[in-house]
């Protein structure tokens, strides 16, 4: 996966749906579990402090106690990554991402959060539901053998070209595996923020031929290439799922990079033309009990 990459688009259709032609439900098996890739949840909850002082001290202790034992990675029956942080501002006092396979279980985790002896306390205040994707801008290798000959000019019988081919066919396969089924760093710093991409005249993304729209895509790629080491991410598909089209995760070594990192790419096209952004929740990630001490819960 290329760090510090923002969002492309959804991933492609089936070969048959691009030509016009439905694929066959025959053999079709219903369930929660996606086809490919993992469901992500983006939680933010505010605390009501007049209902917290309204409960007495066993309460508190109670409901402390469950959320952590709710937000416990380790715990049997934990949704394969979960993260809790602290969010700065009045948008949220704290958040939790969870992601994985089974939708009950991160589903679970929030009904544990407002469940709790707690919950009275908790408002609500924004979330997020996506599920993880592989853009159709990224390449397979023979794309991307075509883009070193057509756009940069690579020579395809020099050593450089077959190089970097061999270079991009080892990268590809593990980073497809963290764009679909994503290991969250434990980096100190994130910053979560939906966006779309513009349907208006004159700046309609999807009218774009889809050759032009890649090219644009490759530049933002570059861009973001840039902060690869300080910038990691995760771009999660949410079109038919939540309000806009796509959830971006940003985690850094430091939230100055988180700052730097999306200032720099606003700039490409892609961004600069087509790009809606929602709000940003930016946060620091802590263990749950810290968490618990932090919010003064």
């Amino acid at each position: 996966m290329s760090q510090g990459h923002e969002p492309t688009t959804t991933g492609r259709p089936p070969a048959e749906a691009q030509h016009g032609h439905r694929p066959s439900a025959e053999g079709v098996i219903a369930s929660l579990t996606p086809e490919v890739g993992w469901h992500f949840l983006h939680l933010y909850y505010r605390i009501d402090r007049e209902i917290l002082a309204r409960l007495s001290a066993d309460q508190r202790k109670a409901g402390r106690d469950q959320l952590i034992d709710a937000l416990d990675r380790n715990a049997s029956g934990a949704p394969e990554q979960i993260q809790c942080f602290g969010v700065l501002g009045h948008k949220a006092d704290f958040g939790v991402m969870l992601a994985g396979p089974d939708l009950r279980k991160l589903h679970d985790v929030q009904m544990r959060i407002q469940g709790s002896a707690v919950g009275a306390a908790l408002i609500p205040t924004y979330s997020f539901y996506s599920i993880t994707e592989i853009s159709e801008y990224v390449p397979d290798v023979e794309a991307y053998g075509k883009i070193l000959r057509d756009r940069e000019g690579v020579d395809p019988e020099s050593t450089a070209y077959q190089t970097k081919l061999a270079q991009y066919a080892n990268r590809l396969g593990p980073m497809n595996k963290q764009r679909l089924y994503p290991e969250f760093p434990d980096w100190p710093c994130l910053c979560f923020y939906p966006m779309s991409k513009m349907r208006v005249e004159g700046q309609n993304w999807y009218l774009e031929p889809f050759e032009r729209r890649a090219e644009m895509m490759s530049q933002h790629g570059k861009s973001g290439m840039r902060f690869a080491g300080k910038v990691t991410q995760v771009i999660t598909a949410s079109t038919g799922l939540d309000d806009w089209e796509w959830g971006v995760t940003l985690w850094a070594k430091n939230p100055s990079y988180l700052k730097d990192i999306v200032y720099t790419m606003r700039f490409d096209e892609s961004s600069a033309r087509y790009a809606l952004f929602g709000p940003f929740y930016p946060g620091y990630i802590l263990p749950p009990a810290e968490l618990m001490d932090t919010i003064k819960l």
